[in-house]
């Protein structure tokens, strides 16, 4: 099986050798176009993209929305001999990204854990591994807070994560775009939902963080944070030593992000 992940098929310049590709596939090679951050858009009118989906099956896993991922979360746990408050429930979703795959998981190594009746957020804390997202969202709020401390100790947990710092960088700098669109979200009183449109945020909770964090924040420190983390992005690419550019960056934006705003 081969995966292929967030190519446009249908934008692309090689149309028809992809058609020859696909037309002259052996029977036991398995192509498998995963789209998950570009979206998945057919343009039905041309005749090479028919060609392209005439052997193809599309199939479409819908990403729970929040109030039905709490439910599920509190079933299976209830399952499990455990209940959960809402909040916490919440929080779990949002340190595991979200999705049922890996919240399956996580949920029965949390009720295993706990000695309790009630599942806390201090045993979700002792056993889930949060998801590189969840770490650079705690980052940004760290960083807005001006705790540099607490900021490089969440910079070390990524580099554990074994992850190459391109990775990193552009998830940091992705939660620093969504605090800059939440802040400009503030400035001009705009909701929630209108900031889960702009960012394409999917929970309710995650836009909730960026609005509190964002809150704290002045659009100066925003905007300079978003500029300064393409910067560093863009010297990763020639740097020999890419983690000391990255703890460069959180130091800088630490030391100089965090005056509240009015």
């Amino acid at each position: 099986m081969v995966e292929i992940h967030d190519f446009d098929l249908f934008k692309s310049d090689s149309k028809e050798r992809l058609c020859e590709i696909f037309s002259d596939l052996p029977d036991f090679v398995c192509v498998v176009f995963i789209y998950s951050t570009i979206e998945y858009k057919p343009d039905g009118r041309q005749k090479i993209n028919k060609e392209i989906l005439k052997n193809a099956s599309v199939v479409e896993f819908v990403i729970q929305d929040q109030n039905n991922l709490v439910k599920w979360i509190k079933l299976h746990f209830r399952d499990a001999g455990k209940s959960i408050s809402t909040e916490d429930a919440e929080y779990l979703a949002f340190i595991t990204g979200g999705l049922m795959a890996t919240l399956n998981g996580e949920i029965e190594k949390t009720a295993a854990y706990s000695e309790q009746d009630t599942i806390t957020r201090k045993d979700i804390d002792a056993v889930v591994t949060p998801v590189l997202e969840t770490i650079a969202y705690k980052l940004s709020d760290a960083l807005v807070s001006r705790e540099s401390i607490k900021a490089l100790v969440l910079l070390d947990e990524l580099f554990q994560m074994r992850e190459a710092p391109h990775k990193l960088i552009y998830s940091i700098s992705l939660k620093m775009r969504q605090l800059l669109a939440a802040r400009v979200c503030i400035e001009n009183n705009l909701s929630k939902t209108q900031l889960m449109e702009i960012c394409g945020i999917r929970h309710d909770f995650q836009a909730r963080i960026l609005m509190n964090t964002a809150s704290k924040a002045t659009l100066s420190d925003c905007r300079n944070a978003v500029l300064n983390c393409s910067a560093t992005a863009l010297e990763l690419n020639s740097v020999a030593e890419p983690e000391s550019r990255m703890i460069e960056l959180i130091t800088k934006l630490a030391l100089t992000s965090g005056r509240y705003a009015s």
